[in-house]
This record gives structure tokens, C-alpha cells and sequence, in this order.
């Protein structure tokens, strides 16, 4: 916000706030809206209207907008002397536009003066009432209205902070205090029987207004059950089920969903069409990891020298080199095996599941055999495939995906990578490594879009290092072949570029699974970008059918899968004793290039799109004693911090072990820790851990009570006399 735009508002708030004092202590307004003051001034007041009707409605009426409008409490009393003056019908017309012209003033007021220091400063607490209030705003509102019990002019004051609309602010303040003051107005025609305010609100007309303002959420209900009884018209809901919980997919999502379902003594069936394990283990996160593991070996090898190590020529053996993969694969499966998760109760089936209707799930074994199973709760745990975009000729090309690439027995010569966001920039490097001729073609002007510049700078350098040709603002446009020679066609600001390639791998991102299975059959909904939509406590549009994962979003992380999967089948066996929210406060990602990149919570590009206001607080690796020890000197820890305040924003961290050392950050924000509980917890030395607290230790330093420590030093002084 600019700094004159934000004087200003705190002026006009100063000036709201002397308008306020200036009607209480030399008007005496506070002395006038009492019901004492009232009773004496009936008769006064309703003479005054049969002399002077229209005067008297207008002057009314502009107090009331008033009081509302500035938040001065009398709007009881106001609304009894309405009725006391002009009766109830008049009086209520005039009380119900009044109220609602004046808590739409002090609405926009709350808005103008406060809205954006109050979102800037707690943006991120707020994102899950903003949300709320962007789905079921008006269902709040209209609830609190119909209660007066809830401060009138707070709501007011507090709905202005919110995303709400002013117009469907009026109409629902409008409608929703409407019965509160039908009460109220009504009251005031009977003002000489009334003692005190109290009076009014007997124990049987507060339950009254307490089930009026239930009654929103019963008619959500009741249209939810409508809608979903008309959904579920086409098909017959099973007297009895077979099983607790179907779960369509072993992938991480799937295993974990079947495992917690196993140990609550849920009858649980795993339906898998393919591996156990699903991605993660058979073609992501495993097989990469291994791959990064030999090439970074190879790397270290030709880089000994440096560390006085002599060694001979290198020589990588690449089919040895997949073999060994494929046996990493084969020593972790058993986790993720049949096995295991027959021996915890799991019912597992290898084939293809269909949902047939929404209580029902069909899985064809691999021979033909069908079994039907019909199911209190589904969760589909599908997971996502390597996307493949509609290039002219590249299909044509045979290209290699990271699901492909495995099967390679023989190092490509000319490796051609399409892509440059993690997995990319992964495979890349490590093939450049193993000894592979690498071109990288990225469409945006830098790789790793999502990470702050500085850290795409570093991450480039890298790879540039280790050979290979890096091309962004390159957009593919086709796939030539001359001469049997195979070329991609790139379109840049300096015009068309053919580059030559014996393989080319497809790293462009990853496509939801959501064809082939049945959700087009029973209509559930799908996001704009292909992914199933769920709701926060992970339902598709029918409640029962649940989605984790990929095939979900909106994170494709093995570990946010598993996240969202004990938030899912929680739901989905004790949901209707309690629902539970996914949560997606802290979530860690990590780019295993090196240097590695791991990210926590905002980075700094982020937060500035976001207009959220921040602090950096950077410490250079080269400056830990064990980066030096190590050698790995290269990359940072950068910490966003709320101004003034240790609470942590986000983290950035580049460099060796980056993943790992993100662990302590993720901890402190998902548990609200800030970074002077880092500084105070003792670190083993020489680790690179100890980078964390020497970077919170950054931040003590810039935040010194420079004005303390000059009165300690005048006391220390004071002691040497």
C-alpha cells in the first residue's frame, strides 16, 4: 500500500473516532440513548411527529444511520423509540432501512481504513476465513443477523475486513435483521411495560431467534440432500455393503488410505491396475533418486582431485547403472507390496476398477474374471501420467517420458530434454553426469519458474557446468526428421532454431487420471485443469467418493498424497462424527538437482505477487564452518519473516542437503515456532544443520534493541568504576 494512501485512511479513522467523542461528551448523546430518557421523552417525541411527520422521520432517520454508522451503542434504544413514535409498521420500514444504509456505512468504513493493513499483515492466518467467506459468506452473515445476541456493530466492523460484497451485504443485513427488529420495533409499542432492554429478550424468544438463525444452515442441508437425491435418482442405493471403503489406486495415496483403513478394523479393498507402489515407486521418486545417486558419484569421482584424490579414467557402465536402479526398486517394493498389506487385513486386487454407480466399484482381473463390489466409501487414488503435448510430429518421435526413460539399457548420445521444471532439470543433469549430451529447451524465460530468480541463477550455472545447453524462451513448434535424422523446431525472439537429438524426453508436467474408470458415468466434476474437484475435507461432489493425490491436486507431491489420504479416510469412516479439514499450511517441495532446492511456505516472488508484506533475513552457506569442510559452499538459506516479527512466511534453501535442512523450518511453521526457538535450540557442530540457527542468529542480530544494549553498556561502564 502507498504511504500516502495509508495516512490517509488512518486520518479519516482518526476523524471517524473525534466524530464519535465530540457526540458524547458535547452533544451528550450517551445520556440521551438510555431507556430512562426515552420513557421520558415519549409523549415530547410523539408530539413533535403529529406536528411535524416528515421532519421528525427524517431527523430520525439520519440519527439512526448515524449511530450505526459511527458504532455507537443506543441502536436498542433507537429501535424501541421507533416504535414508541411511530408506531410499528412505520416504524419498523424506517428502523430496517436505517440499520442496514448505516451498518453499510460502517461496513465500508471497517473496508476503506482497515481491510488491507489487516489482510497484508495476517494474509496467510486469514486465507482459510477468506475462502469460507468467498463460498458461504452470505450464509455467515445472514446466520449472526437472525441472532441478535451477536453484537450488531461488531459484525458490521469485522464483515468489512472480509471478501464479501457490499450489495450482498446490504441485502442479507437487510433480510436478517429484519425479525430481531420486528421484535424490537414491536416492543417499543409497548415501551411502558418495559423495565430494562433485558426484558424484551425472554428465554422462549432467544430460542426462537436461535433456531431462526439455524435455519440457514438446516435449509443448506436440506437443498444439499434435495440435490443429492435427485443425483442419485438414476441409480439404487444398496440395503447393505459390502465393503467399508473401496480405494481405486496403490500409489502413495493408496497405500496410505488402505493402511489407516486397515487399522481402524475397516473392511478395506486395494484395487490396483497396474504396480504396487504406483509412480512413486516404479518410475518417480525411487528410480530418480538412484539415478541422481550414480551420477552424482560420477561427478564426485572426476571432481576428487580437488579433495587431493588421484583417480584413474572414469567409466560408467549405464546398463549396470539401470540394473542397479531396477534392484533399488525391487529391495523397496516389498513395503509397498501385496503381501504386506494382505497381512494387515487389506483385501488387495490386482486389475481394472470401474465405478459402475456410485455405491459400486467392478474390477476386471487381468483373465476376465469380474468382481462387484458395492461400497459405503470410495477414494480414488488414480495419480496423474507424464503429459504429452500436442506438438506436430513429436509423437511421432517415440519420446521418452519419466515413466519411459527406465527401460533405457544404452546411454543416449544426444539427449534432448523438453522442460525445465524439477523433473527436467533432474534427469538432465543427471544424465550430463553419466556422460550424455544434453540440450534443455524451457518455453519460459528461466527453469525452475516457481523459485525466486537467484535461485533458477544458481540451479542454470549448475547445469551449465556440467555441459549442458540450456535454451529458454524456446517454445517447441514441431518435430522434423530429414534424412532420418530426428530435430526439434524451437521458436524464439531470434527466430527458428533445429536441434538435432537421438532421444528427446517429454519433462512438460504431469496429466491427471480421471479417463477410463467411471467418473464420467456418475457425473462427478472436474476441475478447469483436469483434476477432480473436491472440497477441503477432500469429497467430490458426491460426499462419499473421496480423491487424493495427483489426481486431485493441487500439489503432485508423494508426501502431500499421503497427507491428503489420513485426512480422506478419516473422513470417510468417521465423517459423520467428525469432519477434518486437509491442511496445507506448511507443505515442503524440493528440486533434488544439485544444488538441491527445497521451499517451504512463500518464497520471496510470491509474497510480492501477493502484496505480502515481509522481511529477508539471508545467510550464505559459504560461511558454515561444515559447507567448508565439505566443500559445498554454494546456495543459501533465505527466511521471510513478518516485519518487526520472527514468525516465518517461508523458506528458500539452496544448496547441499537442502531437503533435508527444510525439515526444522516445516516443523516451526506448522507448529507456529518462530525463529528465536531456532536460535535457542542447540545444533550439533559441525553439522549443516547448524546453518539453521546461524540464520536465525542473522535475524536476532538485524532485530538488536540497539536502545537497551546502549543503557547495558553504560551499566557495564558503571561496574568497571
Amino acid at each position: 500500500m502507498p504511504a500516502r494512501q495509508h495516512f490517509l485512511r488512518w486520518i479519516g479513522a482518526l476523524v471517524a473516532l473525534l466524530l464519535v467523542v465530540l457526540a458524547y461528551r458535547h452533544v451528550e448523546l450517551g445520556q440521551l440513548l438510555t431507556l430512562e430518557q426515552l420513557k421520558a421523552s415519549r409523549d415530547m417525541l410523539r408530539a413533535s411527529y403529529d406536528a411535524a411527520p416528515v421532519r421528525l422521520l427524517a431527523g430520525f432517520f439520519a440519527v439512526y444511520v448515524l449511530a450505526t454508522a459511527l458504532s455507537i451503542p443506543g441502536a436498542t434504544i433507537l429501535t424501541l423509540a421507533a416504535g414508541a413514535i411511530f408506531g410499528f409498521a412505520t416504524g419498523l420500514v424506517l428502523v430496517s432501512f436505517a440499520s442496514s444504509l448505516g451498518a453499510l456505512l460502517a461496513f465500508l468504513a471497517a473496508r476503506f481504513l482497515l481491510r488491507d493493513t489487516v489482510q497484508h499483515r495476517f494474509g496467510r492466518r486469514l486465507e482459510p476465513i477468506n475462502e469460507g467467506m468467498r463460498r458461504d459468506g452470505g450464509l455467515y452473515l445472514l446466520t449472526l443477523r437472525l441472532v441478535p445476541l451477536f453484537p450488531f456493530w461488531l459484525i458490521n466492523l469485522l464483515m468489512g475486513l472480509t471478501p464479501i460484497g457490499a450489495g450482498r451485504f446490504y441485502g442479507l443485513s437487510q433480510l436478517g435483521m429484519l425479525p430481531g427488529t420486528a421484535v424490537y420495533v414491536n416492543a417499543g409499542t409497548q415501551l411502558a411495560s418495559i423495565g430494562t432492554p433485558a426484558d424484551i429478550l425472554s428465554p422462549g424468544l432467544l430460542i426462537s431467534l436461535a433456531l431462526l438463525g439455524i435455519f440457514p444452515w438446516l435449509a443448506k442441508r436440506l437443498a444439499t440432500h434435495l440435490r443429492l437425491r435427485r443425483q442419485a435418482a438414476a441409480w439404487t442405493r444398496p440395503a447393505h455393503f459390502d465393503r467399508n471403503l473401496v480405494v481405486i489406486g496403490a500409489g502413495a495415496g493408496g497405500l496410505v488410505s488402505a493402511y489407516i483403513g486397515a487399522t481402524v478394523k475397516a473392511k478395506v479393498t486395494l484395487v490396483e491396475a497396474d504396480r504396487m507402489g504406483g509412480d512413486c515407486l516404479n518410475t518417480g521418486c525411487v528410480p530418480s533418486k538412484a539415478l541422481i545417486r550414480s551420477a552424482s558419484l560420477a561427478h564426485q569421482i572426476r571432481h576428487a582431485p580437488g579433495l587431493g584424490i588421484q583417480t584413474g579414467e572414469l567409466a560408467v557402465d549405464f546398463p549396470a547403472v539401470m540394473a542397479r536402479i531396477q534392484r533399488v526398486v525391487a529391495d523397496i517394493a516389498p513395503h509397498d507390496s501385496v503381501a504386506r498389506y494382505t497381512g494387515m487385513g487389506v483385501e488387495v486386487l490386482q486389475g481394472h476398477a470401474r465405478i459402475t454407480d456410485p455405491w459400486t466399484v467392478k474390477v476386471t482381473a487381468a483373465d476376465g474374471t469380474v468382481r462387484s463390489l458395492s461400497t459405503r466409501n470410495i477414494i480414488i487414488a488414480a495419480g496423474a501420467s507424464p503429459t504429452i503435448p500436442d506438438i506436430p510430429g513429436l509423437r511421432d518421435a517415440n519420446p521418452l517420458t519419466s515413466e519411459s526413460i527406465w527401460s533405457l539399457r544404452e546411454l543416449p548420445r544426444r539427449l534432448l530434454v523438453l522442460g525445465g521444471g524439477p523433473i527436467g532439470c533432474e534427469l538432465a543433469q543427471s544424465f550430463a553426469r553419466l556422460g550424455s549430451s544434453i540440450t534443455q529447451v524451457e518455453m519460459g524465460p528461466r527453469l525452475l519458474g516457481r523459485e525466486d530468480p537467484e535461485v533458477s541463477a544458481l540451479v542454470e550455472s549448475s547445469l551449465r557446468a556440467d555441459g549442458i545447453r540450456l535454451l529458454t524462451g524456446h517454445r517447441a513448434i514441431r518435430v522434423d526428421t530429414v534424412d532420418g535424422q530426428r530435430c526439434l523446431v524451437t521458436e524464439s525472439d531470434a527466430g527458428e532454431c533445429g536441434l538435432p537429438f537421438d532421444h528427446l524426453l517429454c519433462a512438460v508436467g504431469r496429466t491427471a487420471r480421471v479417463d477410463g474408470y467411471g467418473l464420467q458415468d456418475i457425473g462427478i466434476t472436474l476441475n478447469p485443469g483436469g483434476t477432480i474437484a473436491t472440497n477441503d475435507a477432500l469429497q467430490t461432489n458426491w460426499p462419499h467418493i473421496f480423491a487424493v493425490g495427483d489426481v486431485a491436486g493441487p500439489f503432485q507431491f508423494t508426501h502431500v498424497a499421503a497427507h491428503q489420504a489420513w485426512t480422506a479416510t478419516v473422513n470417510a469412516l468417521f465423517g459423520s462424527l467428525r469432519r477434518f479439514r486437509v491442511d496445507y499450511q506448511a507443505v515442503p517441495r524440493a528440486t533434488f538437482t544439485e544444488p538441491e532446492v527445497a521451499t517451504v511456505g512463500l518464497t520471496e516472488q510470491a509474497a510480492t505477487q501477493q502484496a505480502t508484506p515481509f522481511e529477508v533475513t539471508r545467510y550464505p552457506l559459504d560461511d558454515l564452518d561444515r559447507a567448508i569442510v565439505d566443500g559445498t559452499t554454494e546456495g543459501f538459506i533465505k527466511v521471510l519473516t513478518v516485519p518487526g516479527n520472527d514468525r516465518i512466511l517461508g523458506v528458500t534453501i539452496v544448496g547441499h542437503q537442502a531437503a533435508d535442512l527444510l525439515a526444522e523450518y516445516v516443523l516451526a511453521m506448522r507448529h507456529g515456532l518462530g525463529l528465536k526457538r531456532i536460535l535457542g535450540t542447540v545444533h550439533t557442530y559441525p553439522t549443516m544443520a547448524e546453518a539453521n540457527k546461524l540464520a536465525a542468529g542473522r535475524w536476532q542480530q538485524a532485530h538488536a534493541p540497539e536502545g537497551l544494549l546502549r543503557w547495558v553498556a553504560r551499566f557495564h561502564d558503571w561496574r568497571r568504576q
